[in-house]
């Protein structure tokens, strides 16, 4: 499940005929995506303005315009009735009229009128399925292009900074920029939302339904369990795994956290460290290849960078992340003198690879269809036909060899038909926050197109940060954190990319994709930084734990979250490629950097570590993101001196312990 919106709550209760009716249209929105996907592909201004009717009606099914806990009542249905009559509007209207809407000199007075519509139900439909602020930021935006001489609100630009100002824009002309073209609620991120995000959402939902998830889970415990901190590790890979089909670290965190937290507890972690390690591991999804939730559609679009490469090249920088937190957890298992968890009580990994070994051949073909080169849509419609294929071929090798009768086929095929419907509706029901979110990314996409504002963000970025990088990341960092307080992932990305991408590329000279994975990883970071933490705040719902205190806990176990992003920035190499000397050589150092900052963290690795060593450590750490291979060399063999200390401080200390229990009693 692709669709990264976080925080999203459970759908309401509602009346039997209008579940009916979610159904009905999820189901239909799902094999329409499917038909485009893999039989018929379909055109921009065919594909993109019927996936958002659907989204439209569905998000005013599910949600009533009074909110989940009051019935929607005589007045509620009128405005969710003509509301959905409006979707149906918005899906139908530009196919119907492509021709003369193309041929037009000029925009008829009824295409307008149908792109305010659009543009109001859209901001609406962000309301109810993504948070006000969403909608808020859509309006603000909106009232920037009118703020201007030409504008309808000219009194606005008085308010502006000068450099602000531009000339304004009519009522007429920012409808048409919204909806007939490719600018505006119809272009990029809407697009990426109804054909590869879609299809990966259904991939996901299809996996969830059929018991994937179970069966990682089991997978992770049954390969760490008996380490020390062995259900914290298993947390680190499970929510590894299916972080990257879920496409949300809230989602992760809820479904993985309730096997992986009450584990952790009953093992001897804090509860807040229980539910800040689920919390960190759960956001690492949302960089795990080959999904990266919906962040990696976006970014080859954007980029113009085919999708497989993104993904290859951000596998080493997920590894790090994982890596850090795997690290983190096992230094906090040997300080506490945690064991790891009995054969008894893990599940034994022959009999998990028996029972769901199935489930590794959609992921399989999934990323030979990627290396192989088809297109992302036409991948996730493959995959999803071998999920089906494999469950199929399951259910009927384990009928086959459970006394086969007439009357039990009969019901398999039942199950079979039933858990497919709902897998369909899951599917489009988790994709109704993404595409709402990023057809409202549409409205500032196309009003930031329209005025130029990009150009403008990127001048004030560069005079408050005076020429300084580091000082700009830090903005770009602390702009992405604002922005996650109100925003879901994918679309912090949009808006955080269109309006810094410019200066990072342009005037500070980082590369266009390293800027937008910096982009991409910061925006996650309001899972996991106090006091926003949305992934921190659900972990410490289900450990039972104070929210801050649990929200620091994944803020320190995600540092790789900030120290990763940085190191892409300072070496290229490790995304851009180059001589391989100089490609092994930041790979090693950036591993370093990752262990030796662990170690400072902590104040521990082979045993504890003295202030003054944490103090120099960080020292080194900071040497090896430095541009240069001198004070690159010199971090090194501080980091190396410092970690051998260590190292021979935790041997002698081992050997004394084994002295003294070996030792016989006076």
């Amino acid at each position: 499940m692709v669709a990264d919106i976080e925080g999203e709550p459970a759908p309401p209760k509602q009346p039997r005929p209008v579940l009916r009716l979610i159904t009905i249209v999820g189901i239909a929105l799902s094999l329409f995506q499917l038909y485009a996907a893999g039989v018929q592909p379909l055109g921009l201004f065919f594909q993109r303005p019927i996936h958002l009717g659907f989204i439209l009606v569905l998000s005013f099914l599910i949600h009533p315009v009074f909110g989940p806990d009051r019935p929607r009542g005589t007045l509620g249905w009128l405005i969710d009735g003509m509301l959905i009559l409006c979707g149906v509007l918005v899906g139908f209207w530009v196919p119907w009229n492509i021709d003369i809407i193309a041929n037009a000199i000029f925009p008829r007075q009824i295409d307008v009128i149908v792109g305010i519509v659009t543009t109001l139900v859209v901001l609406e439909a962000g309301r109810r399925a993504v948070g006000l602020v969403m909608t808020l930021i859509g309006a603000a935006f909106i009232a920037y292009a009118f703020a201007g001489s030409n504008g309808e609100l000219p009194w606005l630009a008085d308010w502006m900074p000068g450099i602000m100002n531009h000339r304004g824009y009519s009522l007429d002309r920012l409808s048409s920029q919204m909806t007939l073209g490719a600018e505006g609620i119809f272009g990029i991120p809407l697009g990426v939302a109804a054909t590869f995000i879609f299809v990966f959402v259904l991939f996901g939902a299809f996996l969830e339904v059929t018991g994937a998830g179970k069966f990682f889970i089991d997978l992770a415990y049954a390969a760490t369990g008996r380490q020390r901190g062995g259900p914290a590790k298993a947390a680190v890979i499970a929510s590894a795994g299916m972080g990257s089909i879920s496409g949300s670290a809230i989602a992760n965190v809820v479904t993985t956290g309730a096997f992986t937290i009450p584990l952790m507890k009953r093992l001897g972690y804090r509860p807040a460290q229980a539910g800040g390690i689920e919390a960190a591991a759960s956001t690492g999804g949302q960089i795990m290849p080959p999904l990266m939730g919906a962040g990696a559609f976006l970014m080859s679009e954007f980029t113009q960078v085919p999708y497989v490469h993104i993904v290859l090249v951000s596998i080493f920088p997920a590894f790090l992340y994982f890596g850090a937190v795997y690290l983190l957890v096992h230094i906090a298992a040997v300080k506490q003198g945690m064991k790891g968890m009995t054969s008894a009580e893990l599940p034994d990994v022959r009999t998990v690879l028996v029972g769901g070994w199935h489930f590794l051949l959609p992921i399989v073909a999934l990323v030979w269809l990627l290396v192989v080169g088809y297109s992302p849509m036409r991948v996730g419609f493959f995959a999803i036909m071998a999920v089906v294929f494999a469950a199929v071929v399951r259910a009927l090798w384990d009928f086959a060899r459970n006394s086969p009768s007439l009357s039990g086929f009969v019901d398999l095929c039942r199950r079979g038909a039933a858990l497919t419907l709902d897998a369909l509706e899951l599917g489009a029901r988790n994709a109704v926050p993404v595409s709402v979110a990023c057809a409202v990314a549409g409205v500032i996409v196309g009003v930031v197109g329209l005025t130029g504002l990009g150009l403008k963000f990127s001048s004030m970025m560069i005079a408050f940060s005076g020429g300084n990088l580091v000082l700009a990341l830090i903005l770009v960092m602390i702009a992405s954190l604002i922005l996650g307080m109100g925003l879901p992932v994918t679309a912090a990305y949009i808006v955080l990319i269109i309006l810094v991408g410019p200066a990072l590329t342009e005037e500070f000279g980082i590369p266009v994709l390293i800027a937008h994975l910096v982009v991409f990883w910061y925006s996650q970071d309001s899972n996991v930084t106090p006091p926003v933490a949305l992934a921190g705040f659900a972990g410490a719902a289900v450990a039972g734990s104070k929210p801050m205190e649990t929200s620091f806990q994944a803020w320190k176990f995600a540092k790789g979250l900030y120290l990763v992003p940085l190191f892409m920035v300072f070496n290229e190499s490790i995304i851009l490629g180059g001589p391989l000397p100089l490609v092994l050589w930041n790979g090693a150092i950036a591993i370093l950097a990752i262990v030796a900052s662990a170690a400072a963290i902590e104040g521990f690795l082979w045993a504890q570590m003295p202030l003054w060593q944490r103090a120099l450590t960080l020292l080194g750490v900071i040497a090896l993101f430095w541009p240069d291979l001198g004070v690159e060399v010199a971090g090194t063999g501080l980091l190396g001196l410092l970690l051998g200390m260590n190292y021979i401080k935790g041997r002698r200390l081992s050997a004394t312990e084994k002295a003294m229990s070996s030792a016989p009693a006076s």
